[in-house]
């Protein structure tokens, strides 16, 4: 049972309605965490302007790859519906590609060091070993993009305990647990 509730468009603070509908428009519907989030104009509108800034990092499966490894350490069930649907859909990431990068991997080496560090940044806090920086930079990740992968680690992180806290009904398909994949 939701612990707060997704607002109807009469609902939302006047603060939240451009950017709510702006998501609905891109969309085609309005998700129940964004109906919920709107709630705060100054939470929602912040994580819509990360989000933004971010949709400009890296490429779009290394983003949705790294959305699906912390969301699955976070054990946010509600994101990882949402983001195994834009991987398939929207990055064109294939079946096993999406099992991959839940579980901390990829198949392309390169994508695969991010999504590696992303991984060890989520689970330790930060608190990283020289060879894990060292290792996404021998792929060929500047200092710039791994500030981009902490930061898509934090986004993520933020929507993951939104979503947790309230446990919102999903509304993309359910995904399996990834301990039994």
């Amino acid at each position: 049972m939701p612990r707060t509730t997704a607002l109807k468009l009469e609902q939302v603070p006047a603060a939240s309605k451009p950017t709510l509908h702006a998501f609905t428009k891109n969309i085609g519907f309005t998700p129940n965490m964004m109906a919920a989030f709107a709630q705060s104009p100054i939470a929602f509108n912040a994580w819509a302007a990360l989000l933004d800034s971010l949709s400009k990092a890296l490429d779009v499966k290394t983003r949705d790859s790294i959305g699906l490894a912390v969301s699955e350490v976070n054990g946010c069930n509600y994101c990882l519906t949402v983001h195994s649907f834009t991987a398939q859909h929207m990055a064109k990431l294939p079946a096993d590609e999406i099992i991959l990068a839940r579980k901390g991997h990829a198949a392309d080496p390169k994508r695969d060091a991010a999504v590696q560090f992303a991984r060890k940044v989520i689970e330790t806090r930060g608190h990283i070993r020289d060879t894990d920086l060292k290792a996404v930079r021998d792929v060929g990740y500047s200092d710039a993009n791994i500030m981009e992968i902490i930061a898509l680690v934090a986004m993520y992180s933020l929507t993951n305990f939104f979503n947790n806290v309230f446990d919102l009904d999903k509304d993309f398909p359910a995904v399996t647990p990834a301990g039994a994949i």
